[in-house]
Order: structure tokens, then C-alpha cells, then sequence
């Protein structure tokens, strides 16, 4: 009886944590929302930092496996992450216009293929097909014409949608966890009980 319920609490309580660390991912893309550009340079220092360390990491991986055939090839690797680390770091204004830039010709590109693409096949799809051609066509545009003010928005408001989207997810397997947790722990208050009482004989018998 104490062991499906302390699992069931254990569970429910993991989820629970769950469904909190998404309602904080949730505040801090509102919050990025609002303040573009704080969100960009926080994307930018946490970019570098990842780069710096995934370097780091890679270049004790590979000190690791010295004599092998791939060692030069991680040493190359983790000392380009380590350098593309500080100089992310260093000038993350000045990253943060690099990949906006590029995140403008990707919107532009990718757009005229869905474009062309749509009107050369006519598939089934080609009205949906049209419509994110247009769409990203438009974007890469906007961002292009504003660039490098854009730099100072577009970053940031990316990284706070996906902490906020994240946030939700995270939220919704933690209350629909619970609500699972819940379901099965009642079922097993209903049965437990059943199972646990002692079985008589009938009358006729114990004659």
C-alpha cells in the first residue's frame, strides 16, 4: 500500500518541478519579449559561453585520445569553438549582426526555393507551400532593410519564443504528468484494498 503511493508522490512531484521550470521559461520569454535586447545580448553571452566550454571539453577529449587517427581533428575542432567562443564573447553586439544577417539571407533563400518550388511542382501542398515562400521572403526582407538595428530585436525575440514555447510544453507535461499520476493512483487505491482483504470460506464449508 505505501510503496505505489510514495512512487505516486515521488512522480507527482517530478512533474511538478516540471511544470515550475516551465512557468519560469514562460516568464523569462515574456520578459525577453519586452526587453528585445537585453534577450539578444543574454543569447549572445550564453552562445559564447557554450562554444567556449563545448571547446574546452572537446580539447580535454581529444588530449585524452592522443595517438589516435582523429586527434588533430578534435585539437583543430575544440580550439575553433574556444576561439569562436571569446570572440563571441568579446563583441557580442557585433555577433549578434553576423547571425542576423545570415538569419536574413536563410529567411530570403529559403523563401524564393519555396517560391519557385510551389509554382514548378503544383503539388497538393502549394497554396501552404506559397504562403511560407511569401512569408519567409517577407521576413528576410524586413530584417534585411533594417539591418543592423534588426540585429537588436530579432535574436532576442527568437530566443525568448523558444523559452517561451518551451516554457508551455514544459507546463503541459507537468499538469497532464500530475493528472496521469493522479488517474492511476486512485485506481490503485480502489483495487489495493480489495485484493488486501482475507478470504473466507463459505458457510456450507466451515460445517
Amino acid at each position: 500500500m505505501n510503496g505505489p503511493t510514495t512512487e505516486g508522490r515521488k512522480l507527482s512531484r517530478s512533474f511538478g518541478w516540471l511544470a515550475l521550470l516551465g512557468t519560469l521559461l514562460v516568464i523569462a520569454g515574456i520578459i525577453g519579449l519586452v526587453y528585445t535586447g537585453v534577450a539578444t545580448l543574454t543569447s549572445m553571452l550564453l552562445f559564447g559561453w557554450l562554444l567556449l566550454v563545448g571547446g574546452l571539453v572537446g580539447l580535454l577529449h581529444a588530449i585524452e585520445s592522443r595517438g589516435t587517427s582523429y586527434f588533430w581533428l578534435g585539437v583543430v575542432v575544440a580550439a575553433l569553438n574556444i576561439a569562436a567562443g571569446v570572440v563571441v564573447i568579446k563583441h557580442p553586439e557585433g555577433t549578434a549582426e553576423a547571425l542576423t544577417m545570415f538569419a536574413a539571407l536563410l529567411f530570403l533563400t529559403g523563401g524564393v526555393f519555396r517560391l519557385v518550388g510551389s509554382v514548378v511542382v503544383r503539388g497538393p501542398q502549394m497554396g501552404w507551400t506559397l504562403l511560407q515562400g511569401a512569408f519567409g521572403l517577407l521576413l528576410g526582407l524586413l530584417v534585411l532593410f533594417d539591418w543592423p538595428h534588426s540585429s537588436l530585436y530579432v535574436l532576442g525575440c527568437f530566443f525568448s519564443l523558444a523559452l517561451l514555447f518551451d516554457g508551455l510544453g514544459l507546463i503541459a507535461i507537468g499538469i497532464g504528468g500530475r493528472r496521469i499520476v493522479s488517474m492511476v493512483s486512485e485506481r490503485l487505491d480502489e483495487t489495493v484494498p480489495a485484493a488486501d482483504k482475507p478470504i473466507t470460506a463459505p458457510e456450507d464449508e466451515q460445517k
